[in-house]
């Protein structure tokens, strides 16, 4: 196999932006972007501080133990690898809970960073979840524990919000201008959505500090696309073949995107150098993705884990699942969006397929099905209900949340368990125990979840009619027969 091989620029000291969220996807997407642009221009000043919000203080030390350099293996496909060395990593911090059950270890260092002048740019990939917003209405959910706990305690803070709320009340105190503040999550309107947990917390402290915050920080929205599935062992052990001993390195697809709406008061790098799309609107971009990419992952993620099928190749390599997908972009996905002039949706759609059928990903469906209570509004329900408004069924969108109902009760078709991520799993479980057997009674129970639902969608019966059809094929007849009800055959 050709492969080529890139070494990492020195590393300045310097630290211009403190990300959040320190994952696969951060190493594997923007620090990526970040290594590129200070190789081509030699600027130095966009070093980055990422910090560890959750329990994962092993990759925090395990990075700072390397220097802060890691590998990012790139495959176009199982024939084509880029090997490359990231060093634009400064400092890694972590502010989660520790085994012991300690909260902070470095909470006070990360938040000393934040309020520095010298941080101009705070980014953020702590999932959906991390947000604390109801996935429905964008509000915060001031009644969570975690929430809860940073308006006892604001200067404890242990949410995202709670660390930028914390942090931008040191720079106001101190007359410090305000850092940007720039969401790389998998949400609709991120920015903005971002904006409303962070001054709504805000709010909660200082009505004073809300006001400055919302009328001096600036929110951009962004859209990232790059497959980076969870490291397994078997990723370690090809890449020690290719003489790579590097417990922290990441696999992902050659193709990436970002997309970022243009407001930086305080400077930036050039990423547009690198690629990166710097757009005065976002949203049509973040909504084509969420509803084609990450819709399709979706829908493939619980339709085939219920069917014991492993990774998102797999999936796709089965040739009625491949058929839905395609079929759910072109029907249901693609006449919801406004793009502008030019924009070939069908290019597109075949395109995410073909990225779908890299056989040199293990992009496991497990992964993808994590926290579907938080997802699901914005990548499936809120296209379905602007078709339902319209008078237009949605069957794979049914038909994908038959799935994700038969999903939430932790069990293959063939009775084989599993563990459900998912914030809402309690509730989950529940309301199998409550309903199980009797499917009209669950179904209408999971669709009245407004947190996840729309009303105005729960409340349209030919979809909740299509929901019952699909889900009584999916549980008695098999995933074949599902498809089968809308005219997919083997």
């Amino acid at each position: 196999m050709p492969i080529e091989r890139i070494n990492a620029t020195p590393q300045t000291g310097q630290v211009g932006i403190v990300h959040l969220g320190l994952g696969a996807f951060h190493r594997a997407h923007q620090a990526v972007y970040l290594e590129r642009y200070r190789q081509r221009s030699g600027d130095g000043e966009w070093g980055v501080c990422s910090a560890n919000l959750r329990s994962s203080v092993g990759l925090v030390d395990s990075l700072q133990k390397a220097g802060y350099r890691y590998q990012v293996a790139e495959y176009a496909d199982s024939q084509t690898l880029t090997l490359r060395e990231i060093g634009v990593i400064e400092e890694t911090l972590f502010s989660g809970r520790d085994a012991s059950g300690n909260w902070g270890r470095d909470r006070e260092a990360l938040l000393a960073r934040m309020a520095a002048p010298s941080t101009r740019i705070v980014t953020l990939t702590v999932t959906e979840k991390g947000y604390f917003l109801n996935p429905a209405t964008g509000e915060l959910r001031v009644d969570d524990p975690m929430v809860a706990g940073d308006i006892a305690s604001p200067q404890q803070p242990r949410t995202a919000p709670g660390l930028l709320v914390e942090a931008l009340a040191r720079r106001h105190k101190a007359g410090i201008e305000p850092f940007v503040v720039l969401s790389c999550d998998n949400m609709p309107h991120n920015g903005q959505r971002t904006r409303m947990a962070v001054v709504r917390l805000a709010e909660q402290r200082s009505a004073e500090l809300a006001q400055w915050i919302a009328e001096q920080v600036a929110f951009p929205s962004s859209m990232v696309d790059r497959i980076v599935p969870a490291m397994t062992d078997a990723d370690f052990e090809r890449l020690a073949e290719l003489g790579v001993d590097d417990p922290n390195a990441v696999v992902c697809e050659a193709f990436s995107q970002w997309v970022v709406e243009d407001h930086f008061p305080l400077g930036r790098p050039g990423w547009e150098t690198e690629g990166v799309e710097m757009v005065s609107d976002v949203a049509p971009f973040e909504t084509m993705k969420l509803r084609m990419l990450n819709g399709s992952h979706s829908l493939l993620a619980y339709l085939g884990a219920l069917e014991g099928i492993e990774t998102v190749f797999d999936g796709v390599s089965h040739a009625p699942l491949r058929a839905l997908l395609r079929r759910y972009m072109l029907e249901e996905a693609a006449p919801t969006l406004e793009m502008p002039a030019g924009t070939d949706l069908i290019t597109y759609a075949d395109s995410l397929l073909a990225r779908f059928a890299n056989d040199s990903l293990r992009h496991r469906l497990q992964q993808i099905a994590m926290d579907g209570s938080q997802k699901l509004p914005q990548r499936w329900l809120s296209g379905a209900l602007e078709r339902a408004s319209a008078g237009q069924p949605s069957p794979c969108v049914a038909l994908g949340m038959a799935a994700w109902i038969r999903y939430t009760d932790g069990q293959e078709l063939n009775g084989k368990p599993y563990a459900v991520d998912d914030p809402m799993a309690k509730q989950f479980a529940e309301l199998h125990q409550t309903h199980g057997g009797h499917p009209v009674e669950l179904v209408n129970a999971f669709l009245a979840i407004d947190e996840v639902v729309p009303p105005a969608l729960a409340a349209n019966q030919p979809f909740v009619d299509d929901v019952l059809v699909a889900y009584r094929a999916l549980t008695q007849d098999g995933l074949n027969a599902a498809l089968a009800t809308l005219g997919i055959e083997e």
